[in-house]
């Protein structure tokens, strides 16, 4: 067998299959260094930068291991990329037959009973009719169930939670269709298999099974290994925390009311009813400001009406006693409601659990949810309850060379941290841009200022430029100050988020070549555009998260309580790695080249700026508009030339 030095050197067998394919040292020590913590059942965490091919520097040791494992990604579509494009090619080229699984949460597959009762019933609009019979036709063609198929119904369509199942309404194997569900298939598929892709959100939905004493429905693995680990530590807080939401309990009551249809029962529906008249009073008597609230802050006004749902779940739950052996779909239903009015008890107690009570307002939802201080002891405790290799990777785990920020809100210890940097010579074919003389933050006018400073720089490149806003408002402001400028984009086209979803908005930026665009959120990772089409990363604030945030709180306090500097222990490494994050769109490839501009004064006014600088090295900075247009000009030039 091909050694992992050679199979990334120049006579490896990727050569033949992936075009551009050029060895990268970097790879090869990172692929020993992981199947040697396979090897000897440990911990290691992995920082590697841009290009090293850290998805098949964990693969290709992973597949020779001859160890179960599992691979967890950061999302269903790195998911299915990994299992769909990146494993059959290293498959491929290590020619060696390991059995593989893709294995993802139970609302990602059809479900055929509840498809045989949204068939029956007459509810739903004439769209969700309309992705109702598209459903019903893929029924018949699928073997996976697995709903990203079915592309022409959309992610978002309502029919989906009317055909997919949760655990709560999941009727087991008392449902007439178990030998053919697609969740038992994909399961036992996964048992079988010797490599199995999963995402973070099942990965922790299964460590959190485990934590309540429940048989994990992941198969037992010797080896885990987490791509995009810099998120594990915040999904766990949520995973490990306690909400009940009003869309629940509306689903709840409408399931309610068909179950038990046939019984006629008028005194149930009166107690269904009243529940619903709660649920709605305590909406309305909710803050109307959207977003997270501490629930210490809003409890006054909502204690009348929190109490008096929690009344009326008991009541409903009293008038259900005599009809839960009537069947199997009102004894699940009877299951829930005791989960929620559990769930509510804990949410609204002033003791017992430590975390943080919040209630997170949305246009047509609320959600009360409980947050725990700390979820390190939980993993340490997850994480050594067996002999298992864990291995966590991302571009973003570090603060220089120190990973203990990511060590220490994961529960790892002293585990051995090695960071690769990007191969690309960023040295060379990137530069930060710290314009001068920008107003603080804070100013009302930043973003209006930012926009007068950056857009000019569109006149240097006939590449795209990103806006990156660190909130909705900023981007809000971005998008009015764009509407009364439009001479300023020279004829660029413009694409913001929210007018379409992110991917359309990505492919039409890739097309244009030369667009601008302007986001927040989600296009701070996970974004890949290659090439020309950007050359220009321009980054509003740093990226603070908001104190106010809950997860921000609750962390805030753990670190209070132990006598910690809250800023210095958290809210400045979070920021720093987020602002990794973000710059990291721009190079992408060997060949790209392209400026980062960061318009927060606080970069060079505040002594802590240059942790921020430090983060984006071996980039060099410079606060010169002649620089960054000689820079810029001589890379045109090459381009234009090669």
């Amino acid at each position: 067998m091909t050694s992992l030095a050679d199979f990334f050197g120049p006579s490896s067998p990727l050569k033949g299959l992936l075009p551009g394919f050029q060895p990268r040292a970097g790879q090869a020590w990172m692929a020993e260094a992981v199947a040697e913590a396979i090897e000897d059942l440990s911990k290691l965490v992995v920082e590697a930068g841009t290009g090293t091919g850290k998805t098949f520097a964990y693969l290709l040791p992973a597949l020779m291991s001859g160890r179960k494992t599992i691979i967890s990604t950061g999302t269903k579509a790195l998911q299915d990329q990994l299992y769909h494009r990146d494993l059959p090619l290293i498959s491929k080229a290590v020619g060696r037959p390991v059995t593989t699984a893709l294995l993802k949460g139970r609302a990602n597959y059809l479900c055929l009973q509840r498809l045989e009762s949204a068939a029956e019933s007459t509810r739903g609009s004439d769209n969700v009719a309309a992705d109702l019979e598209a459903v019903q036709k893929w029924r018949h063609r699928t073997t996976s169930g697995d709903r990203a198929e079915l592309i022409e119904v959309a992610e978002d369509s309502a029919v989906w939670p009317l055909v997919t199942s949760t655990t709560e309404n999941c009727l087991g194997k008392q449902c007439a269709f178990y030998q053919d569900c697609h969740v038992v298939k994909a399961r036992r598929a996964a048992q079988e298999a010797d490599l199995v892709v999963v995402n973070h959100h099942l990965l922790l939905a299964d460590l959190a099974l485990k934590e309540e004493g429940f048989i994990e429905f992941l198969p037992g693995a010797e080896a885990i290994i987490l791509d995009e680990a810099h998120q594990i530590p915040d999904l766990a807080a949520q995973f490990f925390g306690i909400s009940v939401g009003s869309r629940e309990l509306e689903r709840l009551l409408d399931e309610l009311r068909a179950a038990t249809l046939p019984f006629a029962n008028r005194e149930l529906n009166r107690r269904i009813d009243k529940v619903q008249t709660a649920t709605q009073r305590l909406r309305a008597e909710s803050p109307h400001t959207e977003g997270r609230h501490e629930l210490s802050a809003v409890i006054a006004d909502i204690h009348s009406p929190l109490r008096d749902l929690q009344s009326a779940l008991q009541d409903l739950l009293a008038g259900l006693e005599n009809l839960v052996d009537a069947s199997i779909e009102i004894d699940k239903l009877n299951e829930q409601l005791i989960s929620v009015i559990d769930r509510l008890a804990q949410l609204s107690a002033d003791d017992g659990w430590d975390g943080l009570r919040w209630l997170d307002v949305n246009p047509r939802s609320i959600r009360l949810n409980l947050t725990p201080l700390d979820v390190a002891d939980t993993l340490r405790g997850l994480m050594s309850g067996g002999h298992q290799a864990w291995v966590f990777t991302s571009a973003t785990l570090a603060i220089g060379e120190d990973f203990s920020h990511f060590a220490d809100r994961m529960g790892l210890g002293a585990v051995p941290g090695l960071s690769f940097p990007s191969p690309y010579a960023l040295e060379k074919h990137g530069l930060v841009f710290l314009p001068p003389g920008l107003p603080a933050p804070s100013d009302p006018e930043h973003t209006d200022k930012m926009l007068e400073t950056v857009i000019p720089l569109l006149d240097l490149t006939t590449g795209g430029m990103f806006c990156l806003f660190t909130s909705h408002r900023a981007l809000n402001a971005a998008r009015k100050w764009a509407s009364r400028h439009k001479r300023m984009l020279r004829g660029r086209p413009l694409l913001v988020q929210g007018d379409a979803p992110r991917d359309d908005l990505l492919r039409r930026f890739r097309d244009h070549r030369n667009a601008v665009l302007f986001g927040t959120g989600s296009f701070w990772e996970g974004v890949d555009v290659r090439g020309q089409a950007l050359t220009i990363v321009a980054i509003d604030k740093l990226p603070f998260a908001s104190p106010a945030d809950p997860l921000m709180m609750a962390r805030l306090e753990f670190i209070r309580r132990r006598g910690g500097n809250g800023f210095a222990e958290h809210q400045l490494p979070q920021a720093a790695l987020a602002l990794k994050q973000g710059a990291g769109r721009l190079l992408r490839d060997q060949a790209d080249y392209g400026v980062i501009v960061l318009c927060d004064p606080r970069i060079t006014g505040k002594n802590y700026g240059q942790l921020f600088l430090k983060c984006l090295e071996p980039m060099q900075s410079t606060d010169s508009m002649e620089e960054v247009a000689a820079f810029l000009a001589q890379h045109e030039a090459r381009s234009q030339a090669g």
